[in-house]
């Protein structure tokens, strides 16, 4: 039985260098940063005060109502800005379609949690403080697809995901395993985070895990980079439209790429630490590499799940080492998370976009703050500047805590 095509017909981003795909592309193959110091919370006595916040963000420039903006976190009015722009880009009339066979899958680390946090200290303060009715429908970290499923009525599969920093290509890989089972016409698959509050950044900073560069928050987040001292915070939503070929092409609308391989496994080593072989990272591209039916000599571009941590990086250099062999040293990689910093759980999809873009463009965005070769990681990062070359086929990963690996390929529309 021929295998059921899925592609990409709508994008939406919402991230600390810009709202909306376009924005995000134009000003990260620029070179922008989107770090800076912490303003969403007081960070006095912590480590790390710097962050890559969305900036100058209003949820009500998407439609939403003060009463909705009022009964939702800061990580459900990511997720509903970048769907709105997703199935506008995508042209999709959700009118004129079965509410059954349209679904959502997204993805979180913790939910609300910064709501959570917040409400917890209010009754610390005064136990006789009312907590909110609405918190539980603010935190649960399946509100996100349920706000989305129910501003736009639908009625068809709603799945939520958390495999911490590898949630949000997993998000891609089950929504199109459910198309390819039949279960649905339509997914919008995507994925929300904002975790700026005193105990994430309390507890990160703990085990030095963040970049304390705080003098130098633009040049804070270095991926690859030999003098890289933890990752910087993100935030931020993305958010793209799944469809099956035979939907998409029935609509006649425009198609980003398609979704032609996809992998996940685990590595079964440690709570927060990857292999340091990289075995599992290995394992998992090649698997995606063989549902994808390509070969490594296929992929043109790599996008990295580099969050510029010292041990990260250094073992995802090897994992590509030892899948790709000497045709490494030939590859175009890079990661978008010194401009970024980590968008947690969301990273995955706006680095699938990325990848789309990057096919679509022809342009490869640049890993900036690269200065200073480290001897372990020594391939190709496209260094500081964005490197026009004809893009094919592209190769994501996301790597999370937990030893969660998940690679994700997609490549141009073929007939």
């Amino acid at each position: 039985m021929e295998k059921i095509r899925v592609v990409v017909t709508g994008m939406g981003a919402i991230t600390p260098v810009g709202h909306g795909a376009q924005a995000f592309w134009e000003n990260l193959i620029s070179g922008r940063s989107g770090v800076d110091r912490i303003t969403l919370f007081d960070c006095a006595g912590l480590p790390c005060k710097i962050g890559a916040e969305v900036k100058d963000f209003r949820v009500s420039d998407y439609g939403v109502s003060p009463k909705l903006e009022r009964e939702t976190d800061r990580f459900i009015q990511f997720a509903l800005a970048a769907a709105s722009q997703a199935i506008e880009e995508s042209g999709l009339k959700l009118d004129l379609v079965d509410p059954y066979r349209v679904g959502v899958v997204f993805g979180t680390t913790m939910g609300g949690l910064t709501t959570a946090t917040e409400s917890q200290t209010q009754l610390l303060c005064s136990p006789k403080n009312r907590v909110t009715p609405h918190l539980m429908p603010k935190m649960l970290p399946n509100l996100a697809a349920a706000q989305i499923a129910i501003r736009h009525g639908l009625k068809g599969p709603s799945l939520t995901i958390a495999t911490a920093c590898a949630t949000g290509t997993d998000v891609i890989g089950t929504g199109t395993n459910l198309l390819r089972s039949g279960t649905a016409d339509v997914i919008l698959a995507g994925a929300s985070d904002c975790l700026y509050c005193q105990l994430v950044f309390g507890s990160l900073s703990s085990a030095k895990a963040m970049s304390t560069r705080n003098e130098e928050p633009a040049r804070a987040s270095r991926p690859f980079d030999l003098n890289r001292d933890g990752f910087v915070m993100g935030e931020g939503a993305g958010l793209v439209v799944l469809e099956t070929l035979e939907h998409a092409q029935r609509r006649n609308c425009h198609i980003w790429g398609e979704v032609i391989g996809y992998a996940n496994c685990g590595d079964g080593f440690h709570t927060t630490a990857p292999r340091p072989d990289g075995k599992g990272q290995v394992y998992c591209m090649r698997q995606a590499l063989a549902s994808a039916g390509v070969s490594p000599a296929e992929i043109d571009y790599i996008n990295a799940h580099a969050t510029s941590t010292p041990q990260g990086d250094r073992v995802e250099t090897l994992a590509v080492k030892e899948v790709f062999g000497p045709r490494a040293y030939e590859l175009a990689i890079s990661s978008i998370k010194g401009a970024t910093g980590h968008m947690m759980a969301a990273a995955g999809i706006v680095e699938l976009i990325t990848s789309l873009k990057s096919i679509r463009e022809g342009i490869i965005p640049p890993t900036i703050n690269y200065e200073n070769q480290d001897p372990e990681c020594d391939l190709d990062y496209v260094p500081n500047q964005a490197r026009r070359i004809s893009v094919r086929t592209v190769l994501s990963n996301s790597f999370g805590f937990g030893g969660q690996n998940s690679s994700i390929v997609v490549r141009d529309m073929q007939e």
